[in-house]
Protein backbone atom coordinates (compact mmCIF):
# COMPACT_ATOMS: atom_id res chain seq x y z
CA UNK A 1 0.00 0.00 0.00
CA UNK A 2 2.84 2.50 0.81
CA UNK A 3 4.63 1.86 -2.46
CA UNK A 4 1.09 2.45 -3.94
CA UNK A 5 0.70 5.56 -2.52
CA UNK A 6 4.31 6.54 -3.42
CA UNK A 7 3.59 5.43 -7.07
CA UNK A 8 0.72 7.49 -7.57
CA UNK A 9 1.78 10.81 -5.94
CA UNK A 10 5.05 10.38 -7.89
CA UNK A 11 2.76 10.13 -11.24
CA UNK A 12 0.64 12.87 -10.17
CA UNK A 13 3.94 15.01 -9.49
CA UNK A 14 5.32 13.99 -12.52
CA UNK A 15 2.34 15.07 -14.94
CA UNK A 16 2.10 18.80 -13.45
CA UNK A 17 6.02 19.33 -13.53
CA UNK A 18 5.77 18.24 -16.97
CA UNK A 19 3.10 21.01 -17.09
CA UNK A 20 5.86 23.54 -15.61
CA UNK A 21 8.68 22.60 -17.24
CA UNK A 22 6.84 23.49 -20.51
CA UNK A 23 4.55 26.65 -19.68
CA UNK A 24 6.31 28.52 -16.48
CA UNK A 25 4.04 31.15 -14.99
CA UNK A 26 5.30 34.08 -16.82
CA UNK A 27 3.98 31.96 -20.36
CA UNK A 28 0.87 31.22 -18.74
CA UNK A 29 -0.40 34.77 -17.83
CA UNK A 30 1.37 35.20 -21.27
CA UNK A 31 -1.22 32.33 -22.63
CA UNK A 32 -4.07 33.69 -20.86
CA UNK A 33 -3.91 37.24 -22.01
CA UNK A 34 -3.44 36.18 -25.81
CA UNK A 35 -6.16 33.35 -25.37
CA UNK A 36 -8.59 36.27 -23.90
CA UNK A 37 -7.58 38.57 -27.12
CA UNK A 38 -9.03 35.30 -29.42
CA UNK A 39 -11.48 34.28 -27.82
CA UNK A 40 -14.65 35.19 -29.35
CA UNK A 41 -16.39 33.71 -26.40
CA UNK A 42 -19.40 35.17 -25.91
CA UNK A 43 -20.28 36.21 -21.83
CA UNK A 44 -23.38 37.00 -21.97
CA UNK A 45 -25.22 34.73 -19.00
CA UNK A 46 -26.03 30.83 -20.63
CA UNK A 47 -28.94 31.07 -18.86
CA UNK A 48 -31.32 34.15 -18.68
CA UNK A 49 -33.88 34.37 -14.78
CA UNK A 50 -36.55 36.71 -16.26
CA UNK A 51 -38.02 33.13 -18.13
CA UNK A 52 -38.72 31.74 -15.21
CA UNK A 53 -39.95 34.41 -12.97
CA UNK A 54 -42.63 35.02 -15.01
CA UNK A 55 -45.25 33.27 -14.28
CA UNK A 56 -44.39 32.17 -10.82
CA UNK A 57 -46.81 33.25 -8.24
CA UNK A 58 -46.63 30.65 -6.31
CA UNK A 59 -48.93 27.47 -5.79
CA UNK A 60 -52.36 27.41 -7.16
CA UNK A 61 -53.95 26.68 -4.57
CA UNK A 62 -53.28 29.88 -2.75
CA UNK A 63 -53.94 31.41 -5.74
CA UNK A 64 -57.49 29.86 -6.39
CA UNK A 65 -58.06 30.97 -2.26
CA UNK A 66 -56.73 34.57 -3.18
CA UNK A 67 -59.62 34.59 -6.31
CA UNK A 68 -62.70 37.39 -5.61
CA UNK A 69 -65.85 35.51 -4.60
CA UNK A 70 -67.29 36.20 -7.91
CA UNK A 71 -64.26 34.15 -9.58
CA UNK A 72 -64.42 31.17 -7.36
CA UNK A 73 -68.56 31.15 -7.76
CA UNK A 74 -68.04 31.23 -11.46
CA UNK A 75 -65.18 28.10 -11.19
CA UNK A 76 -67.70 26.11 -8.79
CA UNK A 77 -70.44 26.44 -11.34
CA UNK A 78 -68.79 25.11 -14.35
CA UNK A 79 -66.95 22.39 -11.99
CA UNK A 80 -70.69 21.35 -11.17
CA UNK A 81 -71.45 21.00 -14.39
CA UNK A 82 -68.55 19.16 -15.83
CA UNK A 83 -68.70 17.70 -12.93
CA UNK A 84 -65.29 18.26 -11.59
CA UNK A 85 -63.38 20.09 -8.72
CA UNK A 86 -63.59 23.79 -9.31
CA UNK A 87 -59.52 23.95 -8.61
CA UNK A 88 -59.01 21.02 -11.18
CA UNK A 89 -61.10 23.53 -13.80
CA UNK A 90 -58.63 26.53 -12.71
CA UNK A 91 -55.52 24.53 -12.76
CA UNK A 92 -56.68 23.29 -16.22
CA UNK A 93 -56.84 27.10 -17.16
CA UNK A 94 -53.32 28.04 -16.01
CA UNK A 95 -51.84 24.83 -17.67
CA UNK A 96 -53.80 25.74 -21.33
CA UNK A 97 -52.59 29.31 -21.18
CA UNK A 98 -49.06 28.51 -19.52
CA UNK A 99 -48.83 25.18 -22.19
CA UNK A 100 -50.17 28.63 -24.93
CA UNK A 101 -47.05 30.38 -24.14
CA UNK A 102 -44.75 27.31 -24.66
CA UNK A 103 -46.22 26.68 -28.34
CA UNK A 104 -45.28 30.60 -29.35
CA UNK A 105 -42.08 30.22 -27.29
CA UNK A 106 -40.96 27.36 -28.56
CA UNK A 107 -43.11 25.70 -31.33
CA UNK A 108 -42.97 21.94 -32.00
CA UNK A 109 -41.51 21.38 -28.74
CA UNK A 110 -44.15 20.47 -26.63
CA UNK A 111 -47.93 19.42 -26.36
CA UNK A 112 -49.16 20.36 -23.49
CA UNK A 113 -52.80 18.68 -23.93
CA UNK A 114 -51.05 15.62 -25.25
CA UNK A 115 -48.45 16.03 -22.34
CA UNK A 116 -46.14 14.40 -24.90
CA UNK A 117 -42.44 16.28 -25.89
CA UNK A 118 -42.24 16.74 -29.66
CA UNK A 119 -39.40 16.63 -32.21
CA UNK A 120 -38.47 19.93 -31.71
CA UNK A 121 -37.26 19.08 -28.23
CA UNK A 122 -35.95 15.79 -29.35
CA UNK A 123 -33.48 17.87 -31.85
CA UNK A 124 -32.52 20.61 -29.09
CA UNK A 125 -32.00 17.41 -25.94
CA UNK A 126 -29.73 15.89 -28.86
CA UNK A 127 -27.76 18.77 -29.25
CA UNK A 128 -27.36 19.67 -26.04
CA UNK A 129 -25.92 15.86 -25.38
CA UNK A 130 -23.36 16.65 -28.22
CA UNK A 131 -22.40 20.14 -26.97
CA UNK A 132 -22.14 18.76 -23.58
CA UNK A 133 -19.42 15.50 -24.80
CA UNK A 134 -16.63 18.32 -25.38
CA UNK A 135 -16.66 19.28 -21.57
CA UNK A 136 -16.81 15.72 -20.37
CA UNK A 137 -13.89 14.23 -22.46
CA UNK A 138 -12.24 17.06 -21.41
CA UNK A 139 -12.98 16.80 -17.60
CA UNK A 140 -12.25 12.97 -18.46
CA UNK A 141 -8.43 13.49 -19.34
CA UNK A 142 -7.66 16.34 -17.20
CA UNK A 143 -9.54 17.21 -13.64
CA UNK A 144 -10.90 13.72 -13.17
CA UNK A 145 -7.47 12.57 -13.08
CA UNK A 146 -5.92 14.92 -10.54
CA UNK A 147 -8.16 17.13 -9.15
CA UNK A 148 -5.23 18.39 -6.68
CA UNK A 149 -3.28 19.24 -9.59
CA UNK A 150 -5.48 20.84 -11.71
CA UNK A 151 -6.92 23.50 -8.98
CA UNK A 152 -2.66 23.87 -8.30
CA UNK A 153 -2.92 24.80 -12.08
CA UNK A 154 -5.56 26.99 -11.85
CA UNK A 155 -4.10 28.61 -8.71
CA UNK A 156 -0.76 29.23 -10.26
CA UNK A 157 -3.32 31.67 -12.76
CA UNK A 158 -5.45 32.98 -9.70
CA UNK A 159 -3.21 33.24 -7.05
CA UNK A 160 0.11 34.27 -8.76
CA UNK A 161 1.94 35.00 -5.64
CA UNK A 162 0.41 32.72 -3.34
CA UNK A 163 2.08 29.72 -6.25
CA UNK A 164 5.28 31.49 -6.56
CA UNK A 165 5.59 31.26 -2.25
CA UNK A 166 4.76 27.74 -2.05
CA UNK A 167 6.65 26.56 -5.15
CA UNK A 168 10.11 28.17 -4.03
CA UNK A 169 9.52 28.09 0.27
CA UNK A 170 8.33 24.61 0.65
CA UNK A 171 10.98 23.60 -1.64
CA UNK A 172 13.47 21.29 0.38
CA UNK A 173 16.54 22.14 -1.45
CA UNK A 174 15.66 26.19 -0.56
CA UNK A 175 15.38 25.26 3.21
CA UNK A 176 18.45 22.99 3.19
CA UNK A 177 20.50 25.28 1.55
CA UNK A 178 19.52 28.06 4.08
CA UNK A 179 20.17 25.50 7.39
CA UNK A 180 22.49 22.64 5.87
CA UNK A 181 22.59 21.05 9.36
CA UNK A 182 18.87 20.53 9.33
CA UNK A 183 17.17 17.35 10.98
CA UNK A 184 14.56 15.31 8.94
CA UNK A 185 11.84 16.44 10.89
CA UNK A 186 12.54 19.79 10.92
CA UNK A 187 13.25 19.93 7.24
CA UNK A 188 9.72 18.37 6.45
CA UNK A 189 7.84 20.53 9.48
CA UNK A 190 9.57 23.59 7.93
CA UNK A 191 8.43 23.01 4.64
CA UNK A 192 5.06 22.69 6.25
CA UNK A 193 5.18 25.76 8.06
CA UNK A 194 5.90 27.38 4.88
CA UNK A 195 3.00 25.80 3.15
CA UNK A 196 1.08 27.62 6.11
CA UNK A 197 2.23 31.22 5.90
CA UNK A 198 1.33 30.68 1.87
CA UNK A 199 -1.71 29.45 3.23
CA UNK A 200 -2.75 32.97 5.39
CA UNK A 201 -1.65 34.99 2.28
CA UNK A 202 -5.13 33.39 0.67
CA UNK A 203 -7.55 36.46 0.63
CA UNK A 204 -11.17 36.31 0.64
CA UNK A 205 -11.28 37.78 -3.21
CA UNK A 206 -8.61 34.70 -3.74
CA UNK A 207 -10.97 32.35 -2.15
CA UNK A 208 -14.20 33.97 -3.70
CA UNK A 209 -12.30 33.55 -7.16
CA UNK A 210 -11.36 30.07 -6.87
CA UNK A 211 -14.77 28.96 -5.26
CA UNK A 212 -16.41 30.30 -8.54
CA UNK A 213 -13.93 28.59 -10.52
CA UNK A 214 -14.36 25.05 -8.70
CA UNK A 215 -18.24 25.60 -8.50
CA UNK A 216 -18.07 26.74 -12.36
CA UNK A 217 -15.94 23.07 -12.57
CA UNK A 218 -18.74 21.16 -10.52
CA UNK A 219 -21.73 22.17 -12.69
CA UNK A 220 -19.82 21.82 -16.10
CA UNK A 221 -18.92 17.86 -15.03
CA UNK A 222 -22.63 17.55 -13.67
CA UNK A 223 -23.81 19.10 -17.31
CA UNK A 224 -21.75 16.33 -19.22
CA UNK A 225 -21.96 13.59 -17.05
CA UNK A 226 -25.95 13.71 -17.51
CA UNK A 227 -27.86 11.23 -18.20
CA UNK A 228 -28.87 12.27 -21.91
CA UNK A 229 -29.16 8.93 -23.41
CA UNK A 230 -32.37 7.95 -21.02
CA UNK A 231 -34.40 11.00 -22.49
CA UNK A 232 -33.44 10.42 -26.25
CA UNK A 233 -34.32 6.57 -25.65
CA UNK A 234 -37.60 7.53 -24.31
CA UNK A 235 -38.56 9.16 -27.72
CA UNK A 236 -40.29 7.00 -30.33
CA UNK A 237 -40.26 8.00 -34.16
CA UNK A 238 -43.99 7.19 -35.19
CA UNK A 239 -43.37 8.72 -38.82
CA UNK A 240 -46.43 10.89 -37.36
CA UNK A 241 -46.44 14.60 -38.76
CA UNK A 242 -44.81 15.23 -35.16
CA UNK A 243 -41.99 13.17 -35.56
CA UNK A 244 -40.42 11.67 -32.63
CA UNK A 245 -42.67 11.85 -29.87
CA UNK A 246 -42.12 11.19 -25.40
CA UNK A 247 -44.24 11.44 -22.83
CA UNK A 248 -42.31 13.59 -20.48
CA UNK A 249 -44.33 11.18 -17.45
CA UNK A 250 -41.02 9.06 -18.81
CA UNK A 251 -38.38 11.63 -18.10
CA UNK A 252 -40.02 14.51 -16.18
CA UNK A 253 -37.39 13.97 -12.78
CA UNK A 254 -35.07 13.68 -15.24
CA UNK A 255 -35.80 17.23 -16.63
CA UNK A 256 -36.21 18.29 -12.90
CA UNK A 257 -32.21 17.75 -12.39
CA UNK A 258 -31.49 18.44 -15.81
CA UNK A 259 -33.32 21.96 -15.48
CA UNK A 260 -31.65 22.63 -12.05
CA UNK A 261 -28.13 22.29 -13.65
CA UNK A 262 -28.38 24.57 -16.76
CA UNK A 263 -29.85 27.03 -13.48
CA UNK A 264 -26.77 26.56 -11.75
CA UNK A 265 -24.50 26.57 -15.20
CA UNK A 266 -25.57 30.42 -15.38
CA UNK A 267 -23.08 32.00 -16.40
CA UNK A 268 -19.94 30.78 -19.21
CA UNK A 269 -17.06 29.92 -17.08
CA UNK A 270 -13.84 31.81 -16.60
CA UNK A 271 -10.91 32.11 -19.14
CA UNK A 272 -8.44 31.07 -16.75
CA UNK A 273 -10.66 27.88 -15.75
CA UNK A 274 -10.90 27.19 -19.51
CA UNK A 275 -7.19 27.40 -20.09
CA UNK A 276 -6.37 25.52 -17.41
CA UNK A 277 -8.41 22.82 -19.12
CA UNK A 278 -6.92 22.99 -22.26
CA UNK A 279 -3.54 22.71 -20.72
CA UNK A 280 -4.72 19.75 -18.84
CA UNK A 281 -6.35 18.17 -21.56
CA UNK A 282 -2.92 18.17 -23.90
CA UNK A 283 -0.44 17.39 -21.42
CA UNK A 284 0.08 13.85 -22.68
CA UNK A 285 1.38 15.75 -25.77
CA UNK A 286 3.62 17.77 -23.85
CA UNK A 287 7.38 17.10 -24.74
CA UNK A 288 6.42 15.95 -28.50
CA UNK A 289 7.93 17.26 -31.00
CA UNK A 290 6.49 20.14 -33.13
CA UNK A 291 4.02 20.82 -30.46
CA UNK A 292 2.83 24.14 -31.02
CA UNK A 293 0.91 25.05 -27.66
CA UNK A 294 -0.46 28.17 -28.64
CA UNK A 295 -2.33 26.06 -31.93
CA UNK A 296 -3.30 23.47 -29.41
CA UNK A 297 -5.05 25.41 -27.38
CA UNK A 298 -6.88 27.32 -29.55
CA UNK A 299 -7.75 24.77 -30.94
CA UNK A 300 -9.99 23.26 -27.78
CA UNK A 301 -11.04 26.94 -27.60
CA UNK A 302 -12.87 27.10 -30.36
CA UNK A 303 -14.76 23.35 -29.41
CA UNK A 304 -14.98 25.25 -26.26
CA UNK A 305 -16.96 27.91 -27.87
CA UNK A 306 -19.21 26.02 -29.81
CA UNK A 307 -19.84 23.40 -26.69
CA UNK A 308 -20.72 27.25 -25.03
CA UNK A 309 -22.87 28.18 -27.52
CA UNK A 310 -25.12 25.00 -27.83
CA UNK A 311 -26.10 25.04 -24.08
CA UNK A 312 -27.02 29.12 -24.41
CA UNK A 313 -29.31 27.78 -27.36
CA UNK A 314 -30.74 25.60 -25.62
CA UNK A 315 -32.06 27.47 -22.81
CA UNK A 316 -33.10 30.27 -25.77
CA UNK A 317 -35.04 27.84 -27.13
CA UNK A 318 -36.28 25.54 -24.84
CA UNK A 319 -38.34 26.98 -22.12
CA UNK A 320 -37.68 23.88 -19.73
CA UNK A 321 -39.14 25.21 -16.43
CA UNK A 322 -42.96 26.62 -18.11
CA UNK A 323 -42.81 23.18 -19.78
CA UNK A 324 -41.86 21.22 -16.19
CA UNK A 325 -45.09 23.65 -14.97
CA UNK A 326 -47.32 22.31 -17.51
CA UNK A 327 -46.46 18.67 -17.14
CA UNK A 328 -46.09 18.77 -13.24
CA UNK A 329 -49.78 21.34 -12.72
CA UNK A 330 -47.52 23.55 -10.58
CA UNK A 331 -46.88 27.15 -11.49
CA UNK A 332 -44.64 27.41 -8.46
CA UNK A 333 -41.59 24.97 -10.00
CA UNK A 334 -38.19 26.70 -9.68
CA UNK A 335 -35.23 25.37 -10.83
CA UNK A 336 -32.24 25.31 -7.59
CA UNK A 337 -29.26 26.08 -7.39
CA UNK A 338 -26.85 23.13 -7.00
CA UNK A 339 -24.34 23.05 -4.11
CA UNK A 340 -20.76 22.08 -5.18
CA UNK A 341 -17.30 23.44 -5.57
CA UNK A 342 -16.54 23.94 -1.94
CA UNK A 343 -14.10 21.36 -1.02
CA UNK A 344 -11.71 23.15 -3.84
CA UNK A 345 -9.78 24.66 -0.38
CA UNK A 346 -9.35 21.00 1.21
CA UNK A 347 -8.06 19.48 -1.94
CA UNK A 348 -5.44 21.91 -2.56
CA UNK A 349 -4.31 22.11 0.52
CA UNK A 350 -3.69 18.23 0.70
CA UNK A 351 -2.23 18.61 -2.57
CA UNK A 352 0.43 20.47 -1.60
CA UNK A 353 1.13 18.48 1.74
CA UNK A 354 1.50 15.81 -0.30
CA UNK A 355 3.78 17.21 -2.32
CA UNK A 356 5.86 18.46 0.38
CA UNK A 357 6.04 14.99 2.05
CA UNK A 358 7.46 13.90 -1.62
CA UNK A 359 9.94 16.34 -1.90
CA UNK A 360 11.06 16.24 1.29
CA UNK A 361 11.80 11.84 1.13
CA UNK A 362 13.24 12.41 -2.22
CA UNK A 363 15.37 15.02 -0.45
CA UNK A 364 16.56 12.83 2.22
CA UNK A 365 16.78 9.47 0.31
CA UNK A 366 19.19 11.63 -2.21
CA UNK A 367 21.47 12.53 0.86
CA UNK A 368 21.07 9.14 2.06
CA UNK A 369 22.16 7.87 -1.51
CA UNK A 370 24.98 9.62 -1.65
CA UNK A 371 25.98 8.46 1.28
CA UNK A 372 25.69 4.81 0.88
CA UNK A 373 27.27 5.55 -2.56
CA UNK A 374 30.18 6.67 -0.96
CA UNK A 375 29.91 3.62 2.06
CA UNK A 376 29.37 1.24 -1.67
CA UNK A 377 32.73 2.48 -3.06
CA UNK A 378 35.06 2.16 -0.03
CA UNK A 379 33.75 -1.54 -0.10
CA UNK A 380 33.98 -1.93 -4.14
CA UNK A 381 37.56 -0.52 -3.37
CA UNK A 382 36.59 2.72 -5.33
CA UNK A 383 35.23 0.70 -8.09
CA UNK A 384 31.68 2.42 -10.23
CA UNK A 385 28.59 1.40 -9.03
CA UNK A 386 27.02 -0.67 -12.07
CA UNK A 387 23.59 0.18 -11.82
CA UNK A 388 20.35 -2.28 -12.63
CA UNK A 389 19.22 -1.46 -16.25
CA UNK A 390 15.76 -0.75 -17.37
CA UNK A 391 15.24 1.02 -13.95
CA UNK A 392 12.67 4.44 -13.79
CA UNK A 393 15.43 7.46 -13.36
CA UNK A 394 15.41 11.16 -14.87
CA UNK A 395 17.57 9.47 -17.90
CA UNK A 396 14.48 6.35 -18.27
CA UNK A 397 11.22 7.88 -17.14
CA UNK A 398 9.26 5.13 -18.95
CA UNK A 399 11.22 2.06 -16.19
CA UNK A 400 9.89 0.41 -13.78
CA UNK A 401 10.28 2.09 -10.24
CA UNK A 402 12.01 -0.91 -8.42
CA UNK A 403 12.47 0.20 -4.84
CA UNK A 404 15.31 -1.91 -4.17
CA UNK A 405 17.36 -1.38 -7.14
CA UNK A 406 20.04 0.43 -5.69
CA UNK A 407 20.88 -3.00 -3.22
CA UNK A 408 20.69 -4.88 -6.75
CA UNK A 409 22.65 -2.78 -8.23
CA UNK A 410 25.44 -3.13 -5.28
CA UNK A 411 24.89 -6.68 -5.64
CA UNK A 412 25.59 -6.86 -8.90
CA UNK A 413 28.69 -4.73 -8.98
CA UNK A 414 30.15 -6.88 -5.65
CA UNK A 415 30.01 -9.92 -7.58
CA UNK A 416 31.34 -8.83 -10.87
CA UNK A 417 34.07 -7.03 -9.22
CA UNK A 418 34.46 -8.09 -5.66
CA UNK A 419 33.48 -11.79 -5.42
CA UNK A 420 34.21 -13.12 -9.06
CA UNK A 421 38.02 -11.66 -9.28
CA UNK A 422 38.62 -12.00 -5.66
CA UNK A 423 36.86 -13.99 -3.55
CA UNK A 424 35.50 -16.82 -6.10
CA UNK A 425 38.71 -18.97 -6.54
CA UNK A 426 39.25 -19.22 -2.50
CA UNK A 427 36.18 -19.56 -1.34
CA UNK A 428 35.77 -22.97 -3.87
CA UNK A 429 39.18 -23.94 -2.71
CA UNK A 430 37.97 -24.15 0.83
CA UNK A 431 34.59 -25.80 -0.54
CA UNK A 432 36.63 -28.76 -2.65
CA UNK A 433 38.78 -28.59 0.48
CA UNK A 434 40.04 -30.96 3.56
CA UNK A 435 38.94 -27.83 5.93
CA UNK A 436 35.05 -28.13 6.61
CA UNK A 437 35.01 -31.44 8.70
CA UNK A 438 31.61 -31.38 9.55
CA UNK A 439 28.78 -32.81 7.20
CA UNK A 440 26.22 -30.21 8.06
CA UNK A 441 28.62 -27.27 7.85
CA UNK A 442 29.94 -28.31 4.08
CA UNK A 443 26.16 -28.29 3.38
CA UNK A 444 25.89 -25.17 4.63
CA UNK A 445 28.82 -23.32 3.32
CA UNK A 446 27.71 -25.55 -0.18
CA UNK A 447 24.49 -23.72 -0.32
CA UNK A 448 25.74 -20.03 0.95
CA UNK A 449 29.22 -20.31 -2.29
CA UNK A 450 26.15 -21.35 -4.78
CA UNK A 451 24.03 -18.48 -4.61
CA UNK A 452 27.02 -16.39 -4.25
CA UNK A 453 27.93 -17.58 -7.55
CA UNK A 454 24.92 -17.26 -9.57
CA UNK A 455 24.22 -14.20 -8.03
CA UNK A 456 25.33 -12.21 -11.39
CA UNK A 457 23.49 -14.65 -13.16
CA UNK A 458 19.92 -14.19 -10.81
CA UNK A 459 20.43 -10.28 -11.32
CA UNK A 460 20.72 -10.41 -15.05
CA UNK A 461 17.49 -12.84 -15.33
CA UNK A 462 16.15 -10.07 -13.07
CA UNK A 463 17.03 -7.10 -15.62
CA UNK A 464 15.71 -8.88 -18.32
CA UNK A 465 12.32 -9.63 -16.57
CA UNK A 466 11.96 -5.26 -16.32
CA UNK A 467 13.15 -4.69 -19.79
CA UNK A 468 10.83 -4.06 -22.51
CA UNK A 469 10.69 -7.55 -23.70
CA UNK A 470 10.75 -8.95 -20.33
CA UNK A 471 7.33 -9.85 -18.91
CA UNK A 472 7.25 -7.41 -15.87
CA UNK A 473 8.84 -4.53 -18.85
CA UNK A 474 6.00 -5.44 -21.19
CA UNK A 475 3.22 -5.78 -18.92
CA UNK A 476 4.55 -2.19 -17.09
CA UNK A 477 4.33 -0.82 -20.66
CA UNK A 478 0.60 -2.08 -21.85
CA UNK A 479 -0.64 -1.01 -18.66
CA UNK A 480 0.38 2.51 -18.65
CA UNK A 481 -1.16 2.66 -22.02
CA UNK A 482 -4.81 1.75 -21.18
CA UNK A 483 -7.20 3.45 -21.77
CA UNK A 484 -9.03 2.14 -19.03
CA UNK A 485 -10.04 4.03 -15.43
CA UNK A 486 -6.84 5.74 -13.72
CA UNK A 487 -7.60 3.33 -10.69
CA UNK A 488 -7.79 0.37 -12.73
CA UNK A 489 -4.26 1.35 -14.65
CA UNK A 490 -2.95 2.16 -10.96
CA UNK A 491 -4.17 -1.57 -9.65
CA UNK A 492 -2.69 -3.23 -12.21
CA UNK A 493 0.46 -1.16 -12.46
CA UNK A 494 0.50 -1.79 -8.18
CA UNK A 495 0.17 -5.61 -9.40
CA UNK A 496 3.61 -5.97 -11.50
CA UNK A 497 5.53 -3.84 -8.99
CA UNK A 498 4.66 -6.12 -6.21
CA UNK A 499 5.60 -8.81 -7.69
CA UNK A 500 9.00 -7.24 -8.50
CA UNK A 501 9.38 -6.41 -5.32
CA UNK A 502 8.83 -10.05 -4.25
CA UNK A 503 11.28 -11.14 -6.64
CA UNK A 504 14.22 -8.43 -5.74
CA UNK A 505 13.70 -9.06 -1.68
CA UNK A 506 13.91 -12.82 -2.50
CA UNK A 507 17.31 -12.02 -4.16
CA UNK A 508 18.52 -9.75 -1.08
CA UNK A 509 17.03 -12.34 1.36
CA UNK A 510 19.24 -15.41 0.05
CA UNK A 511 22.29 -13.19 -0.47
CA UNK A 512 22.10 -11.69 3.56
CA UNK A 513 21.24 -15.73 4.38
CA UNK A 514 24.47 -16.66 2.02
CA UNK A 515 26.50 -13.84 4.12
CA UNK A 516 25.68 -15.47 7.59
CA UNK A 517 26.67 -18.61 6.60
CA UNK A 518 30.16 -17.78 5.46
CA UNK A 519 30.78 -15.99 8.61
CA UNK A 520 29.58 -18.56 10.53
CA UNK A 521 31.83 -20.99 8.89
CA UNK A 522 34.66 -18.89 7.79
CA UNK A 523 34.04 -17.58 11.69
CA UNK A 524 35.24 -21.55 12.59
CA UNK A 525 38.03 -21.63 10.32
CA UNK A 526 40.25 -18.36 10.72
CA UNK A 527 42.43 -19.64 13.63
CA UNK A 528 45.29 -16.81 12.92
CA UNK A 529 44.20 -17.31 9.61
CA UNK A 530 44.43 -13.66 8.32
CA UNK A 531 42.94 -13.80 4.22
CA UNK A 532 40.49 -15.77 6.13
CA UNK A 533 39.41 -13.71 9.04
CA UNK A 534 39.86 -10.73 6.19
CA UNK A 535 37.07 -12.38 4.00
CA UNK A 536 34.80 -12.77 7.43
CA UNK A 537 35.19 -8.99 7.78
CA UNK A 538 34.10 -8.23 4.45
CA UNK A 539 30.87 -10.37 4.76
CA UNK A 540 30.18 -8.49 7.54
CA UNK A 541 30.64 -5.55 6.06
CA UNK A 542 28.34 -6.63 2.86
CA UNK A 543 25.56 -7.39 5.53
CA UNK A 544 25.95 -4.05 7.55
CA UNK A 545 25.46 -2.33 3.94
CA UNK A 546 22.56 -4.69 2.78
CA UNK A 547 20.58 -3.83 6.37
CA UNK A 548 21.63 0.42 6.00
CA UNK A 549 19.62 0.19 2.39
CA UNK A 550 15.88 -0.69 3.96
CA UNK A 551 16.79 1.87 6.75
CA UNK A 552 16.49 4.04 3.90
CA UNK A 553 13.21 2.06 2.02
CA UNK A 554 11.08 1.56 4.98
CA UNK A 555 8.89 3.53 3.86
CA UNK A 556 8.91 2.47 0.46
CA UNK A 557 10.11 5.84 -1.00
CA UNK A 558 13.99 4.98 -1.97
CA UNK A 559 13.31 4.19 -5.58
CA UNK A 560 16.66 4.39 -7.59
CA UNK A 561 17.89 7.00 -9.98
CA UNK A 562 20.06 5.63 -12.76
Amino acid sequence: MALALYCQCMWELENFDKLVSSLDLNERQKLLEKLKGQSTISYEPLYADDVFITSSRGSLEDEFVRLPWYMRFWYSFLGFIMSKPPLEIFADSHVAKLGEKVGEKAPGVYDFQRRMLLSGFYRQISSLKEGARYFYSALDTSVNRDRGAFYNFLASLEMPNVHSYLHTETNPKTIYRANPNISDSDLRSTALAEMETAFAMITDTHRGTMYYNARSLFCLKQLSSFLFDRIILAFNNRASEHGETCSINLVRELLLTLNDILFSLKEVPPMTLLESLFVFVIQDKTGTQGLDMNSEISSHLAKAEAAISVIRNFNRQIPLTWILRCASRNMSIMPREMSGGEDWMMIYRDYWKRRIEFLCSEHIKERQEKELLRAFQFFLKGRELIHLKHVNSGNNPDGLPIKDAFALSFLLSFHSEIFMPEINDPLYSILTGPEIQDKESRTEYSLAYDTLEKLGERIRKFEGDISPDGDYGSRYAQARKEMSSIHVKRRKIQIILDETSEDSETIIGQVKEASRGMIKTLGALTAENTAMEDMVNMFKGLLDLLDGIPAAEENDLFVARV
